[in-house]
């Protein structure tokens, strides 16, 4: 298939070179999504149907056998041979059982080592004979080694998953689910199926995915062009946000709180509305030897339309002077003229309006105005007024004047207010669909910048409650969906942990009713308990013994520390000839050991995983219940085995 699109001569095909250029980088793109991946099988299953599907299901018909694979691939004929996994037709793959086979009399598995069949397995779903039974291939496929980047699950999706992979491109989907039940790969999958289904729908209005930071991104990039989507943005919600000024500072956690907080709309709104002042006296428009007077009282009439329809502040001030224009027609009409548009567009553009409007109805600079709410306490005092009480004020206030918006050191809150400032003033472009994970580490300021970026679309939102980690992290997802602006979004729970071993989530688990009580604890369907050992050591030297203890295992290791100790364990692991990723780097056959700051660990995993010291991660966060909140994040990165190493005693919330 490759090779046909490389062979097509489009010299005699393109009227000019800018045709020739748009169907030379399709072409491109084209030839980019059918790139060979040599560890990736083409096919991974196979439906033998009992009957045709869509035909008459009559006695004795006919049939029919596919195969289902991560892609569509043809012969040379045109002809199919392989399904792709998100046609309808491949959907009982993922949801025919022994209680509804779906009209399925053979379900076949194929097991692969570095993309050679190795193994296949047989399940005869209509014959009442064979007993149900776990796919041992499915198994093996769950608990194989994580070596590089996040890769695709298209072989092994549940049919809980599958239902939320597959539900339509109209409605917003919440994924509530622990640390390992898949809910990152679904909401990945989720948008390759929605680009299969709605394909010329979201070739022009976009998709985007947003992850909590580069390392996340970088670890997810490869599982969308695995699948032949090569379109799909990538951002972070700070990504989103700082396009009119550089990020240099940082905030307390007392002030993020605040500048996160809903309330902080409501002042902003207040703050570029007040901008407006009503006309004080007429407008005199002078064409030829006429004048035409619009009196005051007019004006205020079609200043206080505008401000009651509720549109963007900068989209009512391209408006005013076509009304006032409009205002000078009417009275031209009533003198026996017969004025056309481009009349009205000539008085709209004459001094005296342009004046009129720049007095009444100035331009608003987003940057300037925050900058002006966090440094000038009387002006910030009179729009937060009923909102913020007077030591709120002083809490998000600057403590030293600054002189400009360059000079400022804006942190990622100063940021989103800009960004919603700006959305007050001009509509921010609105995509198809996006994808949030890690959602509940957002403040309601940033679902509110999120939900801007999907006003007019949808989104698949992912997250677990247990593992927010930002002191304005999210206490219900009724209340997130409610900033985003998508109330109505349903929300789905996976408690089935495919990732996570038993022992290690059993354990992270007597968490749960510190950090997030009600929510259900992750139930491992793993056949492996894995391995789990608690150290308690008496320095750095039995850290490093045991990453190299975990080295000697196939796969990956991470060592996550606090992020205050993870210099001296970097010197520790040089000293002993240990070489180390940082997060987000690939690994390779040689370095297959990552120094994960428990900051960064959010959504990473790797096969095995040693925990230095639990009590300095607690430590390490503002509050208590943010620290244990990050570690049982930490907790929970292995796939395979975890030792927990120690020198002061673990936390007490641990103790079973």
């Amino acid at each position: 298939m490759r090779e046909d699109v490389e062979s097509l001569d489009i010299k005699d095909v393109t009227a000019n070179w800018v045709n020739a250029e748009v169907l030379a980088r399709q072409i491109n793109d084209r030839i980019k999504a059918l790139a060979d991946l040599s560890d990736t099988p083409l096919f991974f299953g196979r439906l033998d149907y009992l009957h045709s599907p869509g035909a008459d299901r009559a006695e004795g018909a006919e049939g029919e056998r596919f195969y289902i694979g991560r892609r569509h691939v043809h012969d040379h004929d045109g002809d199919p041979m392989v399904i792709d996994w998100r046609a309808p037709v491949s959907q009982p793959f993922y949801r025919a059982s022994k209680k509804d086979p779906m009209d399925v009399g053979l379900r076949r598995r194929f097991g692969y080592t570095r993309g050679d069949i190795t193994a296949y397995e047989d399940e005869h779903l209509s014959d009442p004979a064979e007993a149900a039974a776990t796919s041992k291939l499915l198994q093996q496929e769950i608990e194989r080694p994580r070596v590089g980047p996040m890769r695709d699950i298209v072989a092994t999706i549940q049919p809980e998953q599958d239902e939320i992979v597959r539900s339509g491109l109209g409605g917003t989907v919440c994924v509530q689910g622990g640390p390992g039940t898949g809910k990152t790969a679904v909401g990945l999958h989720r948008v390759a199926y929605l680009l299969y289904a709605h394909r010329e729908r979201l070739a022009r209005t976009g998709t985007l995915v947003i992850g909590p930071n580069r390392s996340f991104l970088h670890y997810i990039e490869q599982v969308l062009p695995a699948l032949g989507e090569l379109s799909v943005q990538q951002a972070t919600v700070d990504d989103l946000v700082a396009k009119s000024v550089e990020v240099r500072g940082t905030d307390d956690a007392p002030a993020a709180v605040l500048k996160g907080d809903a309330r902080m709309a409501e002042v902003l709104r207040r703050a570029v509305y007040s901008h407006v002042t009503m006309p004080a006296e007429p407008v005199m428009v002078v064409r030829g030897s006429r004048r035409w007077r619009v009196p005051a009282y007019e004006i205020e009439e079609i200043v206080r339309e505008l401000l009651d329809r509720g549109i963007r502040y900068g989209a009512a001030r391209e408006a005013l002077p076509q009304r006032i224009a409009h205002a000078v027609l009417v009275q031209m009409e009533r003198s026996g003229e017969a004025p056309d548009d481009r009349v009205q567009d000539a008085v709209a553009r004459n001094p005296a309006v342009k004046a009129a409007v720049k007095a009444i109805w100035p331009p608003v600079d987003p940057a300037k105005l925050v900058l002006r709410l966090l440094t000038d306490a009387d002006f910030l005092a009179v729009h937060a007024d009923g909102i913020l009480d007077e030591g709120e004020q002083k809490t998000i206030l600057w403590a030293k004047p600054v002189r400009s918006v360059k000079s400022a050191k804006w942190s990622s809150a100063d940021a989103v207010l800009i960004d919603e400032a700006t959305d007050l003033v001009e509509r921010t472009h609105s995509l198809g669909h996006v994808v949030l994970d890690e959602a509940q580490d957002l403040s309601p300021m940033q679902y509110r910048a999120v939900g801007r970026r999907c006003s007019t679309g949808s989104a698949t939102v992912l997250g677990d409650l247990a593992q927010g980690t930002t002191p304005w992290a999210t206490r219900s997802w009724d209340e997130a969906l409610a900033h985003l602006g998508k109330p109505d979004g349903v929300v789905e729970e996976l408690t089935a942990g495919f990732r996570v071993p038993t022992d290690v989530i059993t354990y992270a688990s007597r968490l749960l009713p510190h950090i997030a009580p009600g929510l259900t604890p992750v139930a491992s369907v793993r056949e492996n308990p894995g391995f789990f050992d608690l150290r308690q050591i008496s320095g750095t030297a039995e850290v490093v013994a045991a990453c190299e203890e975990l080295l000697r295992h196939e796969g990956s290791t991470g060592l996550i520390a606090a992020d205050a100790r993870v210099p001296a364990l970097a010197d520790a692991l040089t000293a002993a000839g240990i070489p180390c990723l940082a997060p987000g780097e690939e690994t390779t056959a040689e370095t297959r050991l990552t120094l994960v700051p428990a900051s960064l660990a959010k959504g990473l995993e790797y096969d095995y995983v040693v925990l230095d010291e639990p009590q300095a991660v607690v430590d390490g966060e503002p509050d208590e219940r943010t620290g244990l909140r990050r570690l049982y994040v930490a907790l929970t990165r292995a796939v395979s085995g975890l030792i927990v190493t120690h020198t002061a005693p673990l936390p007490a919330q641990l103790a079973g």
